[in-house]
């Protein structure tokens, strides 16, 4: 199988973040992954639009869907692992992240943004 590259790009509206999830929710349904799987990638992808909503300088949010064989590599620009100290909602912002961490496999920030990744389970034993 090929890499198959899906990229959206989205205004800083609250409003299409429901988009993101659904999208999300579609290719991961595509894949075969199972109901928690695809509901822990649309809460992570929810709470990194969030905290790109809060954080981007920039006017859009683009999102890159990578699938392969063995994972899906979701990136979504403009999120902040640091949470500035002054913000009202630090507490809610911080547990985004936490919750991203714990339902994604592996999460990786950079200066764009964040790399999330799933990986493929064989139910094979």
């Amino acid at each position: 199988m090929n890499k198959d590259i899906v990229k959206l790009q989205i205004p800083k509206e609250p409003s299409y973040i429901s988009l993101v999830r659904l999208t999300a929710s579609g290719i991961a349904y595509s894949m075969a992954l199972n109901i928690d799987e695809i509901e822990d990638i649309k809460v992570s992808i929810g709470e990194a639009c969030i905290n790109s909503l809060n954080f981007s300088e920039e006017d859009e949010i683009s999102l890159t869907f990578i699938i392969d064989e063995e994972k899906l590599s979701i990136t979504v620009s403009g999120v902040k692992e640091n949470i500035p100290e002054e913000l009202d909602e630090k507490r809610e912002r911080e547990l985004g992240l936490l919750i991203i961490k714990s339902l994604m496999d592996e999460v990786v920030f950079n200066e764009k943004g964040i790399e999330m990744i799933k990986y493929i389970e064989d139910d094979i034993q």
